[in-house]
């Protein structure tokens, strides 16, 4: 693990209810016995309790399988997912190389059932299984963090980060094999098709003709969340509600993040298509916080939910294979002696990029232009609520977005309304404190055991625009206070002194990371990062050539309309051509669209304050399990 990550960061922190603990099953060490005696008759558990029991190892799927604590606690227990374990791969594994060789099944499977090469073998004496196919996938508030840090654009952030990734004077430059990434995508792109699906999702779970959940159907991937529906899109929020809540998994949006997005596109249509086994491509994503390396390691975001025919005998592989932060991507540069600073500010030349095998998902993952985040009333999460209600305000014209504050200022309520009526109501909350109060509310009310009762009538909330939140169609729910440009892997205020100096950057005295940093200060540097984020510009580009120039956006649109009302450009976004890309996607992989863009949720177990086992019946069953008895 990192070592630059520690409980004392964390922004979304709730003090665990018990001990992290992993137990290892064996049976107790006894003390050596002083007197040897070679006629002693002894018996089979002291025996398998001769040897010191392994050192206990915790990692992600512990912690997602255990209710013991919750949010980004649990990242303070990865062993991987670091910067560290980026290098170390690239190290050990020489890039893989183009061409790409399509072929006519839909499996990806050739040559009697086993995977074709894909790729040049190339001179080197390299075996095909060695190599491994680098991609990695970039935030906006990453980049933002960035761009605040080195006084750039978020725009040239995101070039330095491609350069640092991609480029000849990054990583490239070192290592065992020169090995970096052939694609860095902008989750932005991947973002646009979480937008479209959510407001889809929305617009069919509050459709008359849905059919409800069952009520014990929790987040199954094939069932319709019910009214309110909570964004999925952070997994420390998740997390909680798993472990915590499981009442509001049927109010869950099954949508995939964009992260995860990211990583089932890439290896499902590289291996479908293109014949490169998806435990040979290697997706690295880079996120504003820790609890994405907890998302990335849950076993429904695997090749098992989206691989045809997978065997179940072989282990599933992840869709993302490590998430870094922009705090270990200024490691990750460090530690192969690149300064940050000085990478080159423009994009990678026609030369130096690899053209996405697939035409039509190359012009959707790389577009002309970089896609402008969102203004401030869409929050710097996203924009999924203000997404889904920029869509029914198109359906609805005439209408107006009503937005009033909360108890405080992560607590939003939204309103589109017309003449009088109000026709839909949303709600922003972020930071757990916030969340606390809005499961409190969805709790359902408790039914008295005696005779004849009626169900208890629950008491309403205190204030607030939580008050009424059933009344809510849609909540935006984000872990982080002021949303993801807080997240706990961003670079703080008390670590920018450091990161210019380290670079060789003057801090003006006017600077707020000149002073001796504190909440003050902080919050004035979120503000700047903020800004950074919101100011993404989207009207120029620079081209193959690093060449500046204007561009028009031309947004493909097809013939007619994708909500029937003659608005299919929703916030820039075109519906029916972001559509249009799923269903290639879903033809070229040949798996269905549900499988690709849907997961599911589980209520976690814990026999945490349960009856425990009593050491005699543990060693009683550890014996047996041994192969003996009493």
């Amino acid at each position: 693990m990192s070592a630059i990550l520690s409980a004392d960061d964390l922004n979304d922190f709730i003090s665990p209810g018990v001990a992290c603990i992993k137990p290892v099953e064996t049976l107790p060490v006894q003390k050596p016995s002083d007197s040897s005696n070679p006629y002693e008759v002894t018996t089979e558990d002291q025996v398998a309790a001769s040897e010191p029991p392994p050192p206990a190892q915790i990692s992600l799927t512990d912690c997602l399988a255990c209710s013991g604590c919750v949010t980004s606690a649990e990242a303070v227990l990865v062993s991987l997912q670091s910067h560290s374990e980026v290098l170390s791969t690239l190290d050990a594994h020489p890039s893989m190389r183009p061409p790409w060789l399509a072929h006519n099944g839909t499996n990806g499977v050739a040559n009697g059932g086993t995977y074709a090469n894909g790729f040049t073998n190339g001179t080197n004496g390299y075996h095909a299984e060695e190599r491994k196919l680098f991609v990695a996938s970039v935030s906006p508030q990453t980049r933002a963090s960035l761009a605040a840090v080195f006084n750039v654009s978020e725009v040239e952030a995101g070039n330095m980060i491609t350069q640092l990734l991609s480029g000849p004077s990054g990583l490239k430059a070192g290592g065992n094999y020169g090995s970096a990434f052939t694609w860095v995508l902008d989750t932005n792109v991947l973002r646009e098709a979480c937008l479209v699906a959510a407001a889809d999702e929305v617009t069919s779970s509050l459709s008359s003709s849905s059919r409800p959940s069952a009520p014990d159907a929790d987040g199954a991937i094939d069932t319709t969340p019910r009214k309110p529906i909570l964004t999925s899109a952070c997994p420390g929020w998740i997390c909680y509600a798993e472990k915590t809540h499981p009442y509001v998994l049927p109010h869950l949006s099954r949508l995939k993040s964009p992260q995860a997005l990211a990583g089932t596109l890439v290896k499902s249509v590289l291996s479908q298509r293109y014949n490169i086994p998806p435990s040979q491509i290697w997706h690295l994503a880079i996120m504003p916080c820790f609890d994405k390396k907890l998302e990335a390691s849950r076993s429904e975001l695997t090749s098992s939910a989206w691989l045809p025919n997978h065997d179940t005998t072989e282990t599933p592989v992840r869709d993302v294979d490590c998430v870094i932060t922009a705090r270990e991507l200024l490691h990750l540069a460090s530690a192969r002696n690149i300064s940050f600073s000085s990478l080159p500010r423009t994009p990678l030349t026609s030369s130096q990029r690899t053209p996405f095998p697939d035409p039509r998902l190359e012009a959707f993952l790389f577009p002309p232009t970089r896609r402008k985040n969102q203004d401030a009333a869409a929050g710097s999460s996203g924009g999924y609520l203000y997404h889904i209600l920029q869509t029914y305000q198109a359906q609805h014209p005439g209408s107006s977005i009503s937005i009033s504050r909360g108890r405080n200022a992560d607590v939003v309520e939204y309103s589109l309304v017309r003449g009088g009526e109000t026709i839909i109501k949303m709600a922003r909350y972020y930071g757990f404190r916030n969340i606390q109060n809005l499961v409190r509310r969805l709790k359902p009310a408790k039914i008295s055991r005696m005779p004849g009762a009626r169900m208890a009538v629950r008491r309403p909330g205190v204030g607030g625009a939580g008050e009424g939140v059933k009344e809510y169609a849609y909540v935006e729910v984000m872990a982080c206070p002021g949303g993801c440009t807080n997240g706990g892997g961003q670079v703080k205020v008390t670590e920018v002194g450091d990161v210019q100096k380290a670079e060789g950057i003057r801090v003006s005295n006017g600077d707020v990371v000149a002073a001796k940093p504190g909440p003050k200060e902080q919050k004035e540097w979120l503000a700047r990062v903020d800004e950074a984020y919101y100011s993404a510009e989207d009207d120029e580009k620079l081209d193959a050539d690093g060449d500046q120039e204007m561009l028009d956006v031309d947004i493909p649109v097809m013939n007619g309309n994708s909500n029937g009302n003659g608005h299919d450009l929703v916030a820039g976004i075109s519906r029916i051509y972001v559509k249009g890309v799923l269903s290639h996607w879903a033809d070229v992989t040949g798996v269905d669209q549900q499988s690709l863009l849907f997961t599911s949720y589980r209520k976690v177990e814990s026999d945490v304050g349960k009856k425990k086992q009593s050491d005699v019946e543990r060693v009683a069953g550890l014996a047996s399990s041994l192969g003996g008895g009493w």
